[in-house]
């Protein structure tokens, strides 16, 4: 082996970054991976910029006494771009070990290298890495590797977390802009909430003061598909709900009258079942949150009759609702009266029950002791409607300061507590407000609904055509809520060379990926014979059952460098060999 010489002005440089932090505004290096067979190891990173450098340290025995000093490990070799090169003790002093296979090409670094060449035989090990570009200097956090079995092929991946805000489908901040039914929406505005805001939702309510006593007319059906159809062009999903009046006189229909605008609604509910997130009972009293009515009991007073009236209106919407969608009722009394006080268990849950789909909204969250009549008895109904919304929607908005109880210590706590999915961002703002000056809007915001992020993978090197591929996928929600709308979960192999994509179901149901805790999709899926031998990227895809050709209704996870956002699909950051 020669001596490595490098020049004095990369020396300099080079022995300088040990004394530099990382620039947590360039951000340059994401999607950290290293994955192993029992012959060769592979080191990836994404990258910003067209550096001239990439680097990978390699710390092999783990010890910070020995090796070059960089990012808290002592690195034993040092890939940059095409060479490797070993540590010779005392300071800055390598030796060129040889050539080795690196591509660095469309923001991405990737090195194959001999285990031999690393002093690393098929026995599993592991190894520190520190990940680097140059220039500007880029130095990644400390990246450990555990090395898979030998004999075997595999190849583990262990995936970085973001705290990044982005949007998600079904889940998050909503905007509730004005009356459904008379304000049209603007597909440039809905599409900016998405793309400038991050949100994904909007609030429909359609109000129908001029048809409690006849039809609703055609214009009026019209206008509900114009807003829906709108909706869809921009890639939200509405939280629908209908009512009659927004005056206390209550002024809103009579049951018959109900039910028969609910035969009208049907086709149009069942049309665009795939842009309606949920929907909220509604129908009953002003703004259709079922307090001030002439029909139905009002003011509190709702005799056994009025129940049974009340109880009408939400089965036949259930009826003309499609089955994989839920309604939300006001309050945790109302389900307990009409339905059963025992919260939806595991076995029920979306087993399209009535009680496995009506869930609970909230508008007035932290407004009074008793969130201005939401809770009768919280003794019984906080435990009840924790148990509930751990299966069923959760959501709401909030409708006035009340300090303490409205700042973010108790925010936080019942947010998570009842597994809140989506919450108005345009009200209360006072709410809102001192939620951001007491340091907790960002968290709420990222932790409404699910947040998935991958934690580990383990996958083959190789695979044969007709036989099985095993991946264990490790991910973590760290949200209040599941989903609770059907959801697909597939691996994706995409051919390096053609593009190509072969889709294969796997068995998990992320709507049972609890709040936060840690799941693991463990399967074998088989390859057909007839599938070209090649290189195959592994992807992960979480689409909308109803929109799989529309990426942006397809769940990104919460990891640096797996997103691509023209195909929705999650990158897992390895590649098997098919043949």
């Amino acid at each position: 082996m020669r001596k490595l010489v490098r020049s004095l002005t990369l020396l300099a440089f080079l022995c300088a970054s040990v004394l530099v932090a990382p620039s947590a505004a360039l951000a340059a290096i994401t999607g950290q991976s290293a994955t192993n067979t029992a012959t060769t190891v592979t080191y990836q990173f994404t990258f910003t910029g067209s550096p001239a450098y990439a680097r990978t340290y390699v710390d092999t025995d783990r010890s910070t006494a020995t090796g070059f000093a960089q990012g808290g490990l002592g690195a034993d070799f040092l890939l940059e771009n095409a060479s490797l090169y070993r540590h010779n003790g005392g300071g800055w002093s390598w030796t060129l070990v040889g050539p080795v296979t690196y591509t660095a090409s469309g923001g991405t670094a990737r090195w194959t290298v001999s285990r031999a060449d690393l002093g690393e035989s098929a026995t599993p090990n592991d190894a520190d890495l520190v990940f680097q570009v140059e220039s500007p200097l880029e130095t990644s956090a400390k990246y450990t590797h555990v090395y898979s079995g030998g004999g075997g092929g595999g190849g583990s991946v262990t995936y970085t977390p973001t705290t990044a805000d982005f949007a998600n489908p079904e889940r998050g901040l909503y905007h509730h802009t004005g009356d459904c039914d008379k304000n049209d929406f603007s597909l440039a505005t809905l599409q900016s909430y998405r793309t400038g805001q991050h949100i994904s939702l909007v609030m429909c309510v359609f109000y129908l003061a001029e048809f409690t006593t006849g039809a609703i007319s055609q214009a009026a059906l019209d206008q509900l598909q114009q807003q829906l159809d709108t909706v869809r062009a921009a890639g939200l999903k509405t939280v629908l709900r209908f009512a009659y009046t927004t005056s206390t006189d209550g002024a809103d229909a009579a049951k018959d009258r109900v039910l028969a605008h609910l035969d009208q609604l049907r086709p149009y509910l069942n049309a665009n079942k795939d842009v309606i997130y949920l929907m909220q009972a509604g129908f009953i009293g002003a703004w259709g949150e079922w307090y001030y009515t002439q029909n139905f009991g009002n003011a509190g007073t709702v005799t056994p009759a009025d129940w049974a009236n009340r109880k009408a209106v939400v089965d036949k919407l259930l009826s003309v609702l499609p089955s994989t969608r839920m309604v939300q009722l006001r309050t945790p009394k109302f389900k307990r009266t009409m339905y059963t006080t025992t919260p939806v268990t595991s076995g029920q849950a979306y087993g399209g029950s009535a009680v496995a789909r009506l869930g609970h909204h909230n508008d007035c969250f932290l407004a009074s002791p008793d969130d201005y009549g939401t809770y009768e008895n919280a003794a019984v109904e906080y435990p009840y409607l924790e148990a509930e919304t751990t299966y069923v929607a959760m959501g709401g908005e909030t409708c006035n300061p009340n300090p303490p109880r409205s700042d973010c210590p108790t925010a936080k706590d019942e947010l998570s507590r009842f597994h809140w999915s989506y919450l108005n961002t345009d009200y209360h703002t006072g709410v809102l407000g001192s939620w951001s000056t007491g340091g907790c809007l960002a968290e709420i915001t990222r932790s409404l609904g699910y947040r998935f992020a991958l934690q580990s993978g383990t996958y083959p090197s190789t695979a044969s055509r007709g036989g099985g591929l095993p991946v264990a996928i490790t991910l973590r929600n760290d949200g209040y809520a599941a989903p609770f709308n059907p959801r697909g979960l597939e691996l994706v192999l995409r051919n390096t060379s053609t593009g190509a994509l072969h889709r294969f179901p796997l068995g998990a149901d992320p709507r049972k990926w609890a709040a936060g805790a840690t799941s693991t999709i463990t399967q074998t899926v088989t390859l057909p014979a007839s599938i070209p031998a090649g290189s195959y990227a592994l992807l992960l895809d979480l689409p909308d059952p109803l929109l799989r050709a529309r990426p942006e209704y397809s769940i990104r996870l919460a990891n640096e460098g797996t997103w691509e956002p023209a195909t929705g699909l999650n990158r897992l950051l390895h590649t098997v060999t098919v043949s």
